[in-house]
């Protein structure tokens, strides 16, 4: 006979505690509004005439998309909880006990399975922001320190790599900048997936890493900065337009891989925003006007980000002058001699496992963001 871990009563005790959470989320996520939203969207795209208009057949296969990031999850949980009700019912009816041990072993394993994508679920619905959906641009850049900070950069770029490796989510090289000796001055990132910019954006800002340095003979404890920024992926029909004579566009050869072509033309590109003295650069295509196409892409992001920036009177210091990447700004610490700690200034969130974190375990520190975020808008 198959061993439960779970008795009966703790697997019906855990089906109506998850139950209780699907009936709260269901209200808070909106999700019979979103029902009927999701249904006339489709009932327009099933229309003969739908692709006339190709900019709102588009914007509603958007709309429709972003919908069914929430609705779909949550019908797949609601579907699997059900399952679990019904195999309830029959273990209460079953004579033999053997049959009814199955029938709770799987009972239990899909529970086990339930409870993380709930925890999922209610992550994502913190995620409620207009462009939390989108995909996102993140970029590293190296403070100051020399070797030090250029390593951390690569540190942090293996870190979020990671993590978007986790996530399912796919990147994108737009443009690296690899240090003088060792590690990345800058590296500026695509990075692609269903809210990839809502999990993101809480990363913004500067992060600090303490530890013996590699690069030290002597092995003495150094302190390092590295600046992240995170802007949404923009939708090329958004009404957010750059002056051009606001723009100064600079042509030169690529560096790194890309090939004999990439290195022997000017096809990277680099465009400044006058005003805002916000710089973009893209090497990472052979053409000249796809590395432009990309940049203006990036620029038009951070551009708007900027001004949203300005309405909240919460600049990041990271934009403009930049101006320092030192002590005192981070957001985030990363402590390897004397004691190993990651701590979280915002929300004061702490893990001491940095190993775990430095390979892209960051949902702790996302959710705790998010969730404060939330908090502060309901206030």
């Amino acid at each position: 006979m198959n061993r439960v871990d779970m008795t009966q009563d703790e697997i019906k005790s855990g089906f109506d505690e998850i139950q209780l959470k699907l009936a709260e989320m269901r209200g808070y996520l909106d999700v019979d509004v979103k029902n009927e939203d999701l249904t006339k969207l489709e009932k327009e795209a099933a229309s003969p005439e739908f692709w006339n208009d190709q900019e709102r057949a588009h914007k509603n296969i958007d709309a429709a998309n972003a919908l069914r990031l929430i609705l779909e999850p949550y019908r797949a949980v609601e579907a699997a909880l059900d399952d679990v009700g019904v195999t309830l019912e029959l273990v209460e009816l079953e004579d033999d006990k053997d049959a009814a041990v199955e029938m709770l072993r799987d009972a239990e394993t899909v529970l086990m399975k339930l409870r993380e994508d709930v925890a999922r679920l209610e992550l994502r619905s913190l995620l409620s922001g207009p462009f939390d959906s989108k995909n996102a641009y993140l970029s590293i850049h190296a403070g100051a320190g020399g070797t030090e900070s250029c390593d951390w950069a690569d540190i942090l770029f293996r870190m979020y790599s990671r993590y978007a490796e986790r996530q399912g989510f796919t990147m994108q090289v737009i443009d690296r900048q690899p240090g003088d000796e060792a590690g990345l001055k800058s590296i500026t990132l695509h990075i692609q997936g269903p809210f990839a910019y809502g999990y993101l954006k809480s990363e913004r800002g500067v992060h600090r890493l303490v530890r013996i340095s590699p690069f030290d003979s002597n092995s003495r404890r150094h302190t390092s900065f590295a600046a992240l920024d995170v802007v949404a992926e923009v939708d090329e029909d958004m009404e957010f337009d750059l002056d051009e004579k606001d723009l100064r566009v600079d042509t030169y050869r690529a560096s790194g891989a890309g090939g004999q072509h990439v290195n022997k033309t000017d096809s990277a590109v680099r465009i400044t925003h006058l005003p805002t003295n916000i710089i973009v650069q893209c090497q990472n295509q052979r053409s000249q006007h796809k590395n432009r196409a990309t940049a203006m892409k990036i620029l038009i992001a951070r551009v708007y980000e900027y001004e949203q920036d300005k309405k909240r009177k919460q600049m990041e210091q990271f934009y403009g002058s930049k101006g320092e990447i030192s002590w005192g700004s981070q957001i985030r610490s990363y402590v390897m001699q004397p004691y190993t700690m990651v701590n979280d200034h915002r929300t004061e969130t702490k893990k001491g496992n940095i190993e775990a974190v430095l390979d892209g375990d960051l949902n702790e520190f996302v959710e705790a963001y998010l969730k404060q975020e939330r908090r502060g808008s309901d206030e």
